[in-house]
């Protein structure tokens, strides 16, 4: 399991990570079930404070992605809580508007974008 965290971009680490999480689970890539690494080994392998893991993962478990079974680990958690519903496809909207919204003001074309999007979703699901 690899998360990608960018230092420079602005957006902070806690937010980075939790996304990564989400879309890991989110495309397959961490099934239901599946075990994360522990709270001192992802710092590790991210070079980054325990604490920042640890809120990740209770933000996580507060919204049913996970769940920590104590001396044994944080799994994901077994029912999808991620699932499509008519409110997440209703956000998922605004997020699209949104998206060509300022992609256009960028100066994109619609099949700019569109090829962009494709590239980096293949990027993201490999």
């Amino acid at each position: 399991m690899k998360f990608e965290i960018d230092f420079d971009s602005g957006i902070p680490i806690y937010i980075q990570l939790k996304n990564e999480i989400k879309y890991a689970i989110a495309t397959g890539k961490i099934p239901p079930g599946s075990q994360l690494p522990t709270v001192r080994q992802l710092a590790v392998d991210l070079k980054v404070n325990v604490n920042t893991i640890s809120r990740v993962y209770s933000e996580l478990e507060k919204e049913g992605v996970l769940s920590t079974r104590q001396g044994k680990g944080t799994f994901v958690s077994e029912k999808n809580v991620m699932k499509t519903n008519g409110r997440n496809k209703e956000r998922l909207d605004q997020l699209v508007d949104k998206l060509f919204i300022e992609a256009f003001e960028l100066g994109f074309s619609p099949e700019e974008l569109l090829e962009y999007i494709q590239r980096r979703f293949r990027l993201k699901t490999k």
